[in-house]
């Protein structure tokens, strides 16, 4: 149907997509912002901590990067956008990067052929609506195909994904869509197909189901260590229970991470604006911090006066540190003053020394 593709955006995410449509062969030109970086990335010189990049990008024939996006929109009809959308201070993600984007297709006119724009990542619901009513009058479509991955494992989560989301402008571009990840997938997700506005609420609603789920196996081993049990031993248990499921039943550090606490409070903002009060989501926050306190005040109490951890990011496959519980504690320790000794990575132990200096006690792995 289709063999060349076009990806808006190839920074962690859109690299790791790139090159997973590349593999599955796939004709990629991807575009970003960065001339050195985009030099790196056609000369193969540029390394990533991220599992199978360097590998994929080394062995990749079929695919290049750009500074320029005439060359990315005359490359394909179909362009995936994989830039970021970071949370405002209010909660809500900002958009600030696609609406440059639209404004530049707009600055390019009416295309002779119809362009379909399909946008990978987090945006509010109804938001995509709207950029759809911008770009109308151009003969562009806008789609909303999020992305269910990862950090440390997101080329595996896009070639094996449980679950494939396509909110489609029309059944034209939904069987595109359908046809590109049955090509680049080695499993046989499901997939599932809808409105726009549906996708968007269904992306940030799995991840607030996902919070809730953590949130509440903290919730019950807290519980069980101050009654003098075992929290695991009844986590098991329970995650027998086919209704309830093993995943995500483990008693230990709360979630964090790029993703799961943003779409939590974005579901709860959304709600709000049309009058639903979400109070399972205010109170999976609430959960989350309230386990971490937990947490401090045990280790206080217990009297010891040295803490050690091999990991500060927000889980150990990740170097990022984004709302990570376990920096968290690190620095919550640290400041009532036990003495805390970080072994990471050197990416990471720098990143952390540039934010809290000498607070803790540094050893590379």
């Amino acid at each position: 149907m289709i063999k060349n593709l076009s990806v808006i955006g190839i920074g962690k995410l859109g690299l790791c997509f790139s090159l997973s449509l590349e593999g599955s062969g796939f004709n990629v030109l991807g575009l970003d912002i960065n001339e050195e970086y985009v030099n790196k990335i056609n000369n193969k010189t540029f390394s990533s901590y991220e599992p199978q990049v360097n590998e994929r990008l080394k062995k990749s024939i079929n695919f290049n990067a750009t500074t320029n996006i005439k060359e990315v929109v005359e490359h394909s009809n179909v362009l995936f956008v994989v830039v970021a959308t970071p949370s405002l201070p209010t909660g809500i993600y900002d958009h600030k990067q696609i609406d440059t984007l639209a404004d530049r297709l707009i600055d390019m006119g009416v295309q002779r052929n119809t362009k379909h724009l399909v946008i990978n990542c987090t945006t509010m619901p109804t938001y995509c609506n709207n950029l759809q009513d911008r770009l109308t009058q151009y003969n562009w479509t806008v789609s909303y195909n999020p992305e269910f991955i990862a950090q440390g494992t997101v080329i595996h989560n896009q070639e094996y994904p449980d679950m494939v989301l396509i909110g489609e402008a029309n059944k034209e571009i939904g069987d595109i869509v359908e046809y590109i990840y049955k090509t680049m997938t080695k499993n046989e997700p499901k997939i599932h197909r809808m409105s726009r506005t549906e996708a968007e609420i269904c992306k940030i609603s799995l991840n607030c189901f996902l919070t809730t789920k953590i949130a509440y196996t903290n919730m019950i081993g807290d519980i069980a260590v101050v009654a003098n049990c075992n929290p695991q031993t009844i986590l098991n248990a329970i995650g027998e229970d086919t209704r309830v499921g093993k995943k995500l039943t483990t008693y230990g550090y709360g979630f964090g991470g790029p993703c799961f606490p943003r779409d939590n409070r974005a579901l709860g903002i959304f709600a709000n604006d049309i009058g639903i009060e979400a109070a399972i989501s205010k109170a999976t926050d609430k959960m989350n911090n309230l386990h971490l306190d937990y947490q401090v005040s045990r280790f206080i109490n217990s009297k010891k006066i040295e803490f050690k951890t091999e990991t500060v990011t927000y889980k150990p496959e990740s170097t990022l540190l984004e709302e990570s519980q376990q920096l968290k504690y690190a620095v919550d320790l640290a400041k009532k003053g036990i003495k805390v000794t970080i072994k990471e990575r050197q990416i990471v132990i720098e990143e952390v020394y540039s934010m809290y200096g000498d607070l803790f006690e540094y050893e590379v792995i």
